[in-house]
């Protein structure tokens, strides 16, 4: 597998950019998992715990198209293939 420390700049941006979409996707799916479970039995979330969910939305829609820019800069198909080893 490749390392990290071996690609180009763009490529290392790309990486980065695709850890960043992970974590915003684990955080607004953990936290709207954890208000699912305090509503299972009934009730409906808060305005302050939808905004919540709203927020991790929207930085994860940022973080997802930081990816898309960051990985379509990379020009280089050996280095696209190995972000891709990377991120599998």
């Amino acid at each position: 597998m490749p390392s990290v420390d071996q690609l180009s700049d763009a490529a290392k941006i790309a990486h980065q950019a695709f850890i960043d979409m992970s974590h915003s996707k684990v955080a607004h799916f953990d936290r709207l998992k954890a208000i699912d479970a305090l509503y299972e039995s009934g009730g409906a979330p808060s305005l302050a715990e939808n905004l919540e969910l709203e927020k991790l939305l929207e930085l994860h829609d940022k973080n997802v198209m930081a990816f898309k820019t960051a990985f379509a800069a990379v020009t280089d198909d050996g280095e696209k293939q190995a972000l891709i080893q990377l991120m599998s």
